[in-house]
């Protein structure tokens, strides 16, 4: 069905598309390509929400050289007025003369235009490279589907699996190449999450600094109890958001004071909702969730099946069993009843190797 041309097309699309890997949110990261007579007339991406959607920006620079062309599009053009004006439309008045699409829109308010465009009497295709188109907008594609962001656990940990010793050190168990990495995963999310055990005992900023990035992630904390000290370094900058289970009016005061929000989101027990909480991150338009917590919230968010895969950077080292595991989950009977993953990535970094594991069945 697709040629080669057209495998190589897209996959220049799907690059222009990465583009916006870190400014696109909430919005998918889309590429276009506009191709006429074997040539190149338009290229585009989505920068920013708000900003003009990539087939806009690949007419814009084709002008009449639209006109009969095919136009790859990493995403299924939206049919929707938002910000900007249906790109279905646009690509309708330039008159095209095929459309293919690496998937579908999941988003059902502003799908639909690849019917149009077919209805225009355009020829629409999709499903070219759509693996790959899937990846890139991963988290969006949960946040239109599950109504709930990807949440992607990043754990760092000794070859037996220990994260810290008994004391609490950890700094650092990889090496500086792995902690860049785990960085450039930081500036992809929309939200940086941990819990109030890791503010206390490690006081991290949990902002993206070894990598260039032009914006910086929402920070989250699960802080049940409120607990979260003002001079935390977290606070710093603004930018934060902390999830509680009891409201506490002098707490909240002097948090807010130093910028932070407060969201009571409680359940039996005096613990915070860790699904609600992932549906409240998806209303305010999170697409993907980095977890960087201690071994308790890792095992709250895995029981509480709230992860969809684990980033795991393994040291070339072994701490022995008194020192911290990666999560704390109870004690299983039968096999069955593990949580079963399946490894999507594997890569050396630097003297560490990097691991991507994904739950079965997600993604």
């Amino acid at each position: 069905m697709f040629s080669a041309f057209d495998r190589d097309l897209m996959g220049r699309a799907l690059a222009l598309a990465a583009r916006g890997l870190y400014t696109a949110t909430p919005n998918p990261r889309v590429g276009c390509v506009l191709v006429k007579d074997g040539r190149t007339v338009g290229e585009g991406w989505h920068a920013k929400a708000g900003g003009p959607h990539a087939e806009a920006t690949a007419l814009a620079q084709a002008g009449e050289r639209a006109r009969g062309a095919t136009a790859y599009v990493s995403l299924e053009p939206c049919n929707h007025h938002g910000r900007t004006p249906p790109c279905s439309d646009a690509l309708i008045k330039s008159g095209v003369a095929r459309v293919v699409a690496a998937m579908r829109d999941p988003n059902r308010e502003a799908g639909g235009g690849g019917a149009k465009i077919d209805a225009a009497g355009i020829r629409f295709e999709h499903g070219l490279l759509e693996d790959a188109a899937r990846e890139l907008n991963i988290g969006f594609v949960s946040r239109m589907t599950r109504k709930r962001p990807w949440v992607r656990m990043k754990i760092a940990a000794s070859l037996d699996a220990r994260t810290a010793l008994a004391n609490g050190q950890s700094q650092w168990i990889t090496g500086c190449e792995a902690r860049r990495d785990g960085h450039a995963w930081r500036a992809r999310a929309c939200a940086v999450l941990t819990g109030i055990g890791t503010v206390r005992e490690d006081n991290p900023r949990l902002n993206v600094r070894e990598v260039a990035t032009p914006r910086q992630p929402l920070r989250v904390v699960v802080d049940s109890r409120l607990e979260t000290p003002p001079d935390a370094r977290i606070l710093e900058g603004g930018g934060v958001l902390i999830f509680c289970a009891v409201d506490d009016a002098a707490r909240r005061k002097e948090l807010e004071a130093r910028g932070a929000e407060i969201a009571l989101l409680a359940i039996r027990g005096g613990k915070v909702d860790l699904p609600g909480m992932l549906t409240e991150l998806a209303r305010r338009g999170i697409n993907e969730v980095h977890v960087e917590g201690g071994v308790k919230l890792n095992g709250s968010m895995v029981r509480e099946r709230c992860v969809d895969e684990l980033l795991v950077y393994l040291a070339p080292s072994l701490l022995g069993d008194s020192s911290q595991g990666m999560v704390n989950l109870p004690e299983i009977k039968v096999l069955d009843e593990r949580v079963a993953l399946e490894f999507c990535g594997i890569e050396r970094i630097g003297g560490d190797l990097r691991i991507l594991a994904r739950v079965k069945g997600r993604g």
